[in-house]
């Protein structure tokens, strides 16, 4: 059985298997997850998240078992501390992902890890261990899936977010093989998130990461209990690879999970990206080919005549050209090519402005919102063949600007194979410093230093030193 191999190689690995390269990666990704959690706690979505779990639980419960909801001061049980937490870690689009798996895996890993970590102040080790483990079942389950997977209309970190929250509190929980196996049956029963959310302009995309994380959380603490979940979850007739993945019979049969299993050991989490924008990652290539066309055209924007993104289809599909709220925002591919040609490099506090200044509503008195507005509207967005043959291994986009007769009457076109922040083309360490010194300006960055020797403490010191 499948989830039976998983399950053991779950139990059995040790923070002693993991290479000087996955430890590296994983500290990297902890720092930067902090730092989105950190400035994620201030959206509104966070806000409500807490309010809600507080409104719902308040009272109910006394646990002994209290972790903390990043950047608030405030202590919870577990559950939700990792809920809320992973909301806020999904809610600016800057959290980490992997292009194979086709998936946002810190937003999960690291809020179920800490919260249980905390709650049972766990050495470093311990945290690290299970957050490497999360990382290697994570990326392993997301490729197998997709990208099949995504195109019948599932968001990953929702579905196999769930499997990799309850892979990351089985670890921490120190359940054995068998309670692991009944604890990622019970993950796939609940494994749950339509790309409809995303696309929807709603908060449901978050949401897919909070629940994944507490019910992640919350099967393996059933399976410690005795609880039992599906051994066959994953491949049995009416599994997850059946109803969620493949599209008949015959391609199950022709399905070989023996095959995926002999690179269980393979070191993958290395292949994370990590984000520079705050948009979805499938419109990143085309930010950065406009930012490359930007250097060339510097201000004159409003010189274009026309603007042509070819592309690969699912990018093409985040075709908003009048975004309503902020989640339309982020998912609009003219947007933010737009904003990236008239504004440059844009943070969250770029966005936030442009908002406040009118972007998505129906007037604005301010020249740059305006000319955003026309470049966007009067874009054409292509689903190019040949780009569509390199995805998923690449994620190519190629922006055509026509400028007008009164400057240059020239034609500038770049291409973008991989955006920046992938492991081929990577955003380095102080990279991602700087993305959480401008995130959170007022924010002790000697905090941070913690992370750097995490092996040397216990979790709870390394909680309360970052959020000092």
């Amino acid at each position: 059985m499948f989830l039976q191999n998983i399950s053991k190689f779950i139990s059995n690995y040790r923070y002693e298997q993991a290479t000087v390269e996955s430890l590296t990666t994983v500290k990297a990704a902890f720092l930067d997850f902090f730092g989105v959690t950190y400035r994620g706690m201030d959206e509104k979505a966070s806000e409500i998240a807490l309010n809600t779990v507080e409104e719902i639980f308040s009272g109910n419960f006394n646990s002994n078992l209290k972790a903390s909801v990043i950047g608030t001061g405030i202590k919870t049980d577990i559950l939700s501390a990792a809920f809320v937490n992973s909301v806020a870690a999904h809610v600016l689009e800057l959290d980490d992902g992997h292009r194979g798996a086709q998936i946002h895996l810190g937003a999960i890993i690291f809020p179920t890890a800490l919260a249980i970590s905390e709650a049972y102040n766990l050495t470093g080790k311990e945290f690290l261990e299970g957050v490497v483990v999360g990382y290697e079942v994570g990326i392993l389950l997301g490729q197998i899936v997709n990208p099949e997977h995504r195109n019948k209309g599932f968001h990953t970190t929702g579905t196999i977010g769930t499997f990799i929250a309850g892979v990351v509190a089985s670890k921490l929980l120190k359940l054995d093989e068998g309670q692991i196996l009944n604890a990622l049956g019970l993950c796939g029963t609940q494994a749950a998130g339509l790309l409809e959310s995303d696309h929807g302009g709603s908060m449901g995309k978050v949401l897919h990461a909070g629940k994944a994380s507490y019910n992640g959380i919350l099967s393996a603490f059933l399976a410690r209990n005795g609880f039992t979940g599906s051994a066959t979850i994953f491949e049995g007739d009416e599994g997850f690879l059946k109803a969620m993945v493949l599209d008949n019979d015959v391609e199950l049969e022709n399905f070989s999970l023996e095959t995926v299993l002999k690179d269980i050991g393979k070191v993958r989490v290395r292949d994370i990206y990590f984000k520079k924008y705050p948009f979805c990652r499938h419109l990143h290539s085309s930010i950065d080919t406009a930012l490359k066309l930007k250097a060339s055209i510097g201000d004159e924007y409003d010189h274009i005549q026309n603007i042509a993104v070819k592309t690969y289809s699912v990018a093409a599909e985040h075709n908003n050209f009048n975004p309503k709220n902020i989640e339309e925002l982020k998912q609009s591919l003219p947007y933010a090519v737009a904003i990236s040609l008239v504004v440059g490099e844009v943070s969250v506090d770029d966005i936030n402005q442009l908002i406040e200044f009118g972007l998505l509503d129906n007037y604005s008195t301010v020249d740059k919102v305006n000319s955003i507005k026309n470049l966007a509207r009067g874009m054409i967005l292509i689903s190019d063949d040949d780009l569509n043959k390199l995805y998923p291994s690449k994620r190519p986009s190629n922006v055509i600007i026509k400028l007008d007769d009164t400057f240059r009457n020239g034609i500038f076109q770049n291409i973008t194979l991989l955006p920046k922040g992938d492991f081929e083309n990577p955003l380095q360490l102080r990279d991602l410093i700087d993305k959480f010194k401008g995130l959170n300006p007022n924010y002790n960055v000697k905090n941070l230093t913690v992370i750097d020797s995490i092996e040397d403490y216990t979790m709870n010191y390394v909680v309360r030193k970052l959020n000092e």
